[in-house]
């Protein structure tokens, strides 16, 4: 059993306090000398915000061997979450998702994974030199969003792949809606394979009981969290947490110190000390305001008439076995807008950002940041908005998408491959060295070191018909792509490898 800890403690912000309240006159990085050197910027942010700007030294700890208040403010952070260990990340949580890939798979070793994980977990494939196993989330056709995989999904893949190394979910996704974790935990570990998990948009889960089951909570070995996300610390401040015996915490954090970086903005960590008390102390009432917002927000943009807000009846669909109401996905097609379009109002006419918009949708993040005033705003924009125009019925295209292409090497080997550019009409029977992937649903339908079909190309020209937002290549324009120049003799060589294979 856990001892009981002080969360009222704040170890790193403390010490930097302590630090700038004692006059050091500093003779050490960074150059700018807590602003002397960046007088235009010192004038605007404030004195105190560049005399924080601080690296290791003893009475501030050290990052990548941390033993006084580093070490402290972790084992805090561990114990507000309910995890065994938990680290400090200021490289976001990019970091923490290909630290997790890289701990548990060497090259060659296979990951069953998402086909919708986020770029970052492509990233830790190829820095890895995992092969990816992948299995297809669920589709909600209304709003044109991927949800969750499903247990069965990722049984099947372990079934197949009982060689594979880690199952890799994604819990939330963006538009806040959570796979059955604790069900998909379950069926990994009755074949003893750990469950990683990208909770970039759940850091504040664990700490309210009307709120869906965090990672920890449903038995994940490793979690990277979006502390700055929705548990209110700076842009790139995350956490990485780890529980249970299937994860040796040292391998981790020596993973971590190959890939993180060794000078680290103590501003940012003091941030995630902050954010971690303020959410242990007080997450409860903080977040019971958040989602009487929320709840508020939901119930007058559903009134609109053109306005469709995704709710609670997704719940139980397939992949789907909860939805975080702080994330509110708001459907303007029968407007006669996309969500491209709506965005662009909200900002232009009103001053108003949205977190996100596809062909669809928009969506809105409720944190504890918002109040009543904000959420009022909100809400007559859309009146506005909705006022001006008159409702239709809009059909926009969202076919089936095509089957995940064969892979023939690793996204590895792909990245490192020599490559040249080709027209996409002309590059079927390629291996693709980049990604595309179509929003809506935010899938890609080609990853790197996968045979580029037919099916694709005529998938990507349909959509770029439709105006979708279609991400990846170097040309924005996707009439070219990079592929791999010596196709034709892996293409042999795989043919040969599986007749052998079968002999």
């Amino acid at each position: 059993m856990r001892a009981k800890v002080d969360q009222t403690r704040t170890p790193i912000f403390t010490a930097l306090k302590q630090y700038v309240n004692d006059g050091v006159l500093p003779f050490h990085v960074p150059g700018h000398k807590q602003g002397r050197a960046l007088a235009e910027l010192k004038e605007y942010v404030g004195e105190k915000v560049l005399a924080m700007d601080l690296t290791c030294m003893p009475d501030l700890d050290n990052i990548c061997n941390p033993r006084s208040v580093i070490r402290e403010a972790e084992e805090l952070t561990a114990a507000a979450y309910g995890a065994d260990y938990a680290f400090f990340l200021v490289n976001g949580t990019t970091s923490g998702i290909q630290a997790m890939i890289l701990a548990l798979c060497k090259p060659g070793d296979k990951i069953i994974i998402p086909r919708n994980a986020h770029r970052s977990a492509l990233g830790g494939l190829i820095l890895s030199g995992a092969r990816p196993v992948y299995i297809e989330p669920e589709i909600n056709s209304d709003y044109g969003i991927s949800m969750g995989v499903t247990p069965e999904r990722v049984e099947w893949a372990l079934k197949e792949h009982p060689d594979a190394k880690a199952v890799f979910i994604i819990s939330p996704n963006y538009y806040g809606t959570l796979p059955p974790l604790a069900d998909i935990v379950k069926v990994a570990h009755r074949y003893d394979v750990p469950v990683l998990v990208d909770e970039a948009h759940g850091a504040h889960l664990k700490f309210h009981p009307a709120l869906p089951l965090s990672s920890m909570e449903a038995g994940a070995d490793l979690a990277a969290v979006s502390a700055h996300k929705l548990a209110g610390s700076l842009t790139q401040s995350s956490f990485l947490l780890a529980k249970g015996h299937r994860i040796d915490p040292k391998h981790l954090k020596a993973v971590l110190n190959i890939s993180q970086t060794t000078s680290p903005s103590y501003i940012l960590l003091a941030s995630l000390d902050v954010a971690r008390k303020q959410m242990a102390l007080h997450g409860r009432e903080l977040l019971d305001r958040t989602l009487e917002i929320a709840g508020w927000i939901r119930q007058e943009l559903t009134r609109i008439e053109g306005l469709r807000v995704l709710g609670k009846e997704v719940i139980g669909l397939p992949g789907c076995s909860d939805l975080d109401p702080t994330k509110i996905t708001v459907n303007v097609q029968e407007l006669g807008l996309s969500g491209y379009e709506m965005e662009n109002l909200l900002r232009q006419q009103y001053g108003i950002q949205v977190e996100l918009s596809d062909l669809y949708n928009v969506l809105l993040l409720i944190s504890i940041g918002d109040d009543w005033e904000m959420a009022g705003r909100l809400v007559e924009a859309f009146r506005d908005i909705a006022r001006r125009r008159s409702p239709k019925n809009v059909v926009r295209f969202c076919p089936p998408l095509p089957a995940i292409p064969r892979m023939l090497v690793s996204p590895r080997e792909a990245f490192y491959s020599q490559t040249h550019s080709i027209e996409l009409e002309y590059a079927e029977g390629e291996i693709s060295a980049e990604a595309i992937t179509a929003y809506p649903p935010g899938i890609p339908l080609i990853c790197p070191g996968e045979i580029i079909t037919r099916e694709v190309i005529d998938y990507v020209n349909l959509l770029k018909k439709e105006h979708a937002d279609l991400q990846g290549p170097e040309d924005p324009e996707l009439k070219y792509i990079r592929v791999l120049k010596d196709t034709v003799s892996m293409v042999e060589r795989e043919t040969v490898s599986r007749a052998g294979g079968l002999a």
